[in-house]
């Protein structure tokens, strides 16, 4: 099979290596989107099963495709380990994982800072009850299950933190072992995992690139992404993006479980219109970029809801005063039935919180429609246009206004 060039191989190694951790943040902040409409939907209670459904589905899946791209599949603490630091579940330093490993069927993690957690807590011992006791439990066992079945995450300690500025905010055990009653496969698991988005082919790296090739050898205790090769980058960005994808289509049948069809669609279109905006404008910044029509394109190429390009087919062509976005009749994105299925004629609300990321004076409109497709042209408007609401919602979360550092050298944390 020839899969196209992803539009990823535009950029430089160096903005690679600074886009991959934004792309891995604003995975993160898909739920600060979508999980205040599943609170005001489902009460506290059902927005934290909607929480533990959507991981569940989308975390092996997604955990083994990593594993596979980056040549670090085994069954082991370390393989455990290495994901985690590759999952829009634990984005670099905004979730800062530190490891220990004691052999290859022990090992601790704990949080030096947890932005999720610095989220929570405003809302009271409830809520940070439901996200580090309810949800935690069953969820950090079934990204563990991708490699190992008999693999249980147990806490050492957790919040509600006591004393209330304790640290670390959170420490857990990790233990493989044959006596383990492995967690059961969710009943809707096969949803997600027979999707397009799970199986599907993305361009393998190139060994000859310069720059690392693979995430074999030590765990380090930070992932340095300017030591990737420029292939090896842009495949992580496809990956991150397709995440995305599964935690949505996660989201998305876990939404439909508990309401209508309509009413399903509406919380998932809330959820996409809150992390577009935010989306674009991170974006955006990471690249240097300003805010006219080819900024725009340049940040709706990456932009994780368009890709990867042969997943959605989505075409993006600026022209002058206007930019045109081609959206397919069909495409695997369209047949899970996920993101771009939200984005439609009738409902252009995502694609304005998309574009007005790099400037609130962009509108679309549909310019022509019919059995293969759709185009929307982007242009500006005289005067800018009133946040979405749910963009402000997703504001809320400290992750908006994060800003990552330079670590230098990281540490290996095991010995070949």
């Amino acid at each position: 099979m020839t899969i196209p060039t992803s539009r990823f191989h535009a950029l430089g190694r160096a903005e690679l290596a600074a886009l991959v951790p934004e792309l891995l943040l604003c995975g993160q902040l898909i739920d600060r989107s979508g999980m205040a409409h599943c609170i005001s939907a489902f009460g506290r209670e059902g927005m934290a099963e909607v929480a533990i459904e959507e991981w569940q589905l989308s975390s092996p899946v997604y955990t083994r495709r990593m594993q596979r791209a980056l040549g670090y599949t085994g069954d082991d603490i370390v393989t455990i380990f290495k994901g985690l630091q590759l999952d829009i579940g634990a984005p670099p330093q905004f979730m800062d994982f530190r490891f220990r490993v004691d052999d290859p069927h022990h090992g601790e993690f704990w949080l030096d800072h947890c932005g999720a957690l610095v989220d929570v807590e405003p809302m009271g011992p409830e809520y940070v009850t439901a996200m580090c006791h309810d949800i935690e439990d069953p969820t950090f066992d079934a990204t563990a299950l991708a490699t190992n079945k008999y693999a249980q995450v147990r806490p050492i300690h957790r919040p509600p933190r006591q004393p209330a500025d304790r640290h670390p905010m959170c420490a857990w055990t990790v233990v493989i072992d044959e006596s383990h009653t492995p967690p059961e496969v969710p009943r809707n698991a096969p949803l997600v995992a027979g999707s397009v988005a799970a199986g599907l082919p993305l361009a393998d790296i190139d060994p000859a690139d310069e720059g690392r090739a693979d995430y074999s050898g030590p765990l380090l205790s930070d992932l340095r992404f300017p030591d990737f090769s420029h292939s090896a980058l842009v495949r992580i960005a496809e990956e991150v993006c397709l995440q995305q994808h599964l935690l949505v289509l996660g989201f998305l049948v876990a939404v439909h479980e508990r309401t209508d069809v309509d009413s399903a669609l509406e919380i998932g279109r809330k959820q996409l219109i809150g992390i577009a905006g935010v989306t674009s404008e991170r974006i955006r910044a990471c690249l240097g970029l300003g805010d006219d029509i080819d900024a725009l394109a340049a940040v709706l190429r990456v932009h994780p809801a368009l890709n990867p390009l042969h997943y959605t087919d989505v075409d993006v062509e600026p022209g002058t005063d206007v930019l045109r976005v081609r959206f397919p009749g069909t495409s695997g994105a369209l047949t899970d039935r996920g993101w771009l299925s939200l984005i439609r004629p009738d409902q252009l609300g995502p694609l304005d919180s998309l574009v007005r990321g790099v400037n609130p004076r962009f509108a679309s409109r549909v310019a022509e429609s019919g059995p293969d497709g759709w185009t929307a042209e982007i242009t500006l408007a005289e005067t800018p246009f009133a946040e979405a609401p749910e963009v402000a919602i997703t504001r809320f979360s400290t992750g908006v206004e994060f800003q990552f550092t330079d670590r230098g050298i990281p540490l290996p944390l095991t010995v070949l």
